[in-house]
């Protein structure tokens, strides 16, 4: 298997976990990676040990060598360097969200099909074994007609309200935060698992810190003392901290979910239930290792994770054996492996999301966001 060399665009919190789970492949050198400016460039590229550094992505794109770019750039940045990435004829993986408006991940789609690259979305929540095993009952007719899915995604680091990051600023982060954020994941795995489109929402919205405080300099300036009052400045927040939405799929069955970035003791906890005609499924991703079946008429089953007792179809996203837990940094990998395989030519490659996938997010979030505003049911575009 011949390697690939691939770069990375935006080096924040989530550009590192790209690279360690590319360099888990085997078959992928991250040969570059490219930041706001060069001195920036330079100093990841040294902490990552990546040979390249571009202080400016558009050179990084005209390097012949790389083949596939990743997008972990801020999300006010996504569609210009999503198109730009395709442009240049590289395949593309981009964080979430694909782009800012659906206008602008409708023209990425058809971008992406028109040059006939490769490109993915990081929705990798659907990586996990067990949620692949979810999706394999649901397939094999086990879970038998989908009645309802409901559940939540919640967080609390923004649970004071002098926590602060550049999501909190449209501007730089959308009209939405936890619907955006946290909530388009809920979405993507619960249509994945059920092999169903959610079509019509009715969504209520809540922010609960209409003031924060935000840091008059970079936090790592404070690091080691308490901040006092005078070290804030009071800003007003217009995105949201809480969302509850109720939503119809396309096979009628009607569900629910809630999230929440000001949830004290919630760090990533994405939970969510699938109730069919013969069975109900439940994992909480905080507990990535458990999937919880449930019955009505016999003692119900919690089956832990391990490579003997999964679905074939699950079985190779498992990588370890019973009692060697595995999660956060293996969906990503498991992503990867499946677009870089579809990379290389592999006719075996498996799916993975694609810009289509991002798409639906983001039209989801605006028939939401529209749906808060008239109070009335609203089909997804």
């Amino acid at each position: 298997m011949r390697v690939i060399k691939a770069a990375v665009i935006g080096t924040g919190f989530i550009g590192p976990a790209h690279v360690e789970a590319l360099r888990r492949l085997g078959f992928v050198e991250v040969a570059a990676l490219a930041e706001r400016d060069q001195a920036t460039a330079d100093e990841k590229a040294k902490e990552l040990s990546i040979p390249r550094a571009y202080g400016d992505y558009r050179a990084m794109l005209a390097d012949p060598e790389i083949e596939v770019v990743h997008n972990c750039t801020p999300n006010n940045l996504h569609f210009e360097v999503n198109r730009a990435i395709l442009e240049a004829g590289k395949h593309c993986i981009s964080e979430k969200p694909l782009a800012m408006k659906s206008q602008e991940t409708r023209a990425l789609v058809e971008l992406a099909q028109r040059e006939g690259l490769v490109n993915a979305v990081d929705f990798n929540y659907r990586f996990y074994p067990l949620v692949q095993h979810a999706k394999a009952m649901v397939d094999a007719g086990e879970v038998g007609e989908v009645y309802t899915a409901h559940g939540s995604y919640l967080q609390d680091w923004l649970y004071l309200d002098t926590d602060y990051n550049w999501r909190l600023e449209p501007e730089v982060s959308g009209p939405s935060r936890a619907l955006a954020d946290i909530g388009s994941h809920w979405c993507d795995l619960v249509q994945f698992v059920t092999g169903r489109r959610i079509v019509e929402v009715l969504g209520d919205l809540a922010t609960v810190h209409k003031l924060r405080k935000k840091p008059k300099g970079p936090i790592e300036t404070y690091a080691g003392k308490l901040l006092t009052p005078e070290d804030y400045a009071e800003v007003p927040i217009g995105t949201e901290d809480y969302a509850t939405v109720l939503f119809a799929f396309d096979n009628g069955a009607h569900g629910a979910f809630t999230v929440c970035q000001v949830s004290a003791g919630r760090k990533n906890r994405l939970y969510y239930e699938v109730d069919g005609s013969k069975c109900a499924i439940c994992g909480d991703l905080e507990r990535p290792n458990e999937l919880w079946i449930g019955y009505r008429e016999k003692p119900n089953e919690l089956l832990i994770k391990d490579p003997s007792l999964l679905k074939e179809e699950a079985r190779q996203y498992a990588h370890y054996p019973g009692g060697h837990p595995e999660g956060y940094p293996d969906g990503p990998k498991n992503l990867f492996r499946n677009a870089y395989l579809k990379v290389l030519g592999d006719e075996a490659a498996l799916p993975f999301p694609t810009f289509e996938d991002g798409h639906r997010a983001v039209a989801i979030v605006e028939a939401v966001l529209a749906s808060s505003k008239t109070k009335q049911w609203t089909m997804v575009e």
